[in-house]
């Protein structure tokens, strides 16, 4: 039996990159995975075929987190479908990975680019942590995916890193709040990964160069370098670690 047989996971933004990274690997170690997506559905069956394709137990929903009510409609279909299936109802780990990233400095910031990365990467974190707290017993896990840009300053991404600040914080408070109930609230922190948010940068062989030198293995990183870190995260084995923010960054910028 896997390390998570009998849980269930929710890992937002799943379809692709690191979130499909994460869903994998949790499927593996034995969990019940609730894909979500936010526009792309083919994306997140893709996601849901593969784990399925492995022997394990997958779904998918969609909802635009960038719409005030869609954390509520999200959690709605979340319970609809576990009960379509025969499960019991609650959630065991949430990884709450969806996130907007729009480059831009200072000089370039809207009013609309700020409203839709707080929206995204904030506003929604926050909700799915209360409806998922709702629905967590004692050893729940959440996981947030924060990024690099809060530690290693990068003026090209002014708003993003904001956003991932708050993000950090809001792991720090919730893991002092729902401690007592025995559920551990943690982040992780990559640095470059080869994903799509990130792709024109890896165009040219001098920019896959320049972004390999970040990291002291001399690389750029994979989804699953930050999937076994979150899976780490949500096993038993993690118990006595919360409040905490990982850094997988390939020791980017020491």
């Amino acid at each position: 039996m896997g390390v998570l047989e009998g849980r269930t996971a929710l890992v937002t933004g799943a379809g692709r990159g690191i979130g499909r990274g994460i869903a994998l690997r949790l499927a593996a170690d034995g969990a019940r995975v609730a894909v979500h997506y936010g526009r792309s559905e083919a994306a997140a069956e893709g996601t849901v075929a593969l784990i399925r394709k492995d022997g394990g137990q997958a779904f998918a929903i969609g909802a635009d987190l960038a719409e005030p009510e869609a954390v509520g409609r999200l959690f709605a279909r979340y319970d609809e479908r576990l009960a379509d299936l025969g499960a019991e109802p609650g959630l065991d780990i949430l990884v709450n990975n969806a996130a907007v990233h729009e480059l831009g400095r200072v000089t370039d910031v809207t009013g609309e680019i700020f409203d839709r990365h707080v929206a995204v990467n904030v506003r929604a974190p926050l909700f799915l942590t209360q409806h998922a707290l709702e629905r967590m017993s004692e050893g729940g896990r959440v996981v947030n995916v924060s990024s690099g840009v809060t530690r290693m300053v990068y003026p090209d991404s002014v708003v993003y890193g904001m956003t991932k600040g708050a993000l950090d914080t809001m792991t720090r408070t919730v893991a002092q709040d729902v401690g007592p109930r025995g559920i551990t609230v943690n982040a992780v922190v990559p640095g470059f990964i080869e994903t799509d948010i990130n792709a024109f940068l890896r165009e040219t062989p001098e920019g896959r160069a320049a972004l390999a030198e970040w990291s002291v293995f001399k690389r750029i990183g994979r989804p699953d370098d930050v999937a076994d870190v979150v899976a780490f995260l949500a096993s038993d084995a993690s118990r006595w670690i919360t409040g905490q923010l990982i850094d997988v960054t390939g020791g980017s910028r020491l």
